[in-house]
């Protein structure tokens, strides 16, 4: 798609679009609930910037960087950060809290990356593939724009959450979508993730170019223990979120330029 290096501004939002994942919708209310809620402040993301590890110096694609967040914290860890998302409403947010000199593109990952090959030395895709029912052509972009020995660190939902959850349950096995409401601030928005099963992640990420590095189940950060007691509880004993750290061999060749 086109490469788009200014987020507009003003974004006009449409709240009466009932479309799933519609984030332009719901953009405000998704960022205030994410800034400082249990899973994502003390969950998903001390456990993405754990497996990231020293970023100083080093250039990141943020894929699915939403609001910034995490662009926000890697940039505050010495990274060069490159933020990308498909809702326009999310990267307008984005450029409020990351200020002018941070790259932001209106980008859908389902598309070709606007970048040249090896352009990066890591990409963050933070709760983000979940939302793509085939893997394939965005895992194959994302390997292109990263350099040989280059990480790729993702974070989706965890593929017994939607199995065990769903009644009656769908074949494990299988390739499926699921929908549910997510309710901000007394607005409820349809969304639809697609779940598949474990070996059909690591089968993509290898299919890809990919070597497997880590696949992490976290426990959330014990500071919030006291701020959340009863989520806490749930998050430390149950599955929720599963996080893979996967690598361009150092030795890859040209093909993927």
């Amino acid at each position: 798609m086109e490469r788009v290096t200014d987020v507009p501004e003003p974004f006009t939002r449409y709240a009466d679009r009932a479309r799933e994942n519609d984030y332009d919708s719901f953009a405000e209310a998704y960022s205030a609930e994410n800034e400082n809620s249990l899973v994502n402040a003390y969950y998903e993301r001390p456990a993405m910037l754990a497996l990231v590890g020293d970023v100083a110096g080093r250039r990141i694609l943020d894929a699915g960087c939403g609001s910034g967040p995490l662009s926000a914290a890697l940039r505050d860890r010495g990274a060069v950060v490159t933020g990308i998302d498909a809702s326009a409403g999310m990267l307008v947010l984005a450029r409020r809290r990351l200020g002018d000199d941070m790259a932001l593109h209106v980008v859908d990952l389902k598309d070709r990356l606007p970048f040249a090959g090896g352009a990066f030395d890591d990409v963050v895709a933070s709760l983000v593939l979940h939302y793509l029912e085939d893997w394939g052509p965005t895992l194959a972009e994302l390997r292109r724009v990263l350099r040989p020995g280059g990480r790729l660190i993702a974070s989706v939902d965890h593929p017994f959450v939607a199995y065990t959850s769903e009644d009656p349950r769908p074949d494990y096995f299988a390739t499926t979508s699921y929908t549910f409401e997510w309710t901000f601030n007394g607005q409820s928005v349809p969304m639809r993730f697609w779940r598949r099963p474990l070996h059909a992640m690591t089968d993509a990420f290898t299919t890809a170019g990919f070597r497997l590095s880590a696949i992490s189940e976290p426990q959330p950060d014990p500071a919030a223990r006291e701020l959340f007691p009863d989520g806490f509880q749930d998050l430390s004993t149950k599955s929720n979120f599963l996080f893979f750290v996967v690598e361009v061999p150092p030795s890859a060749d040209d093909s993927h330029a």
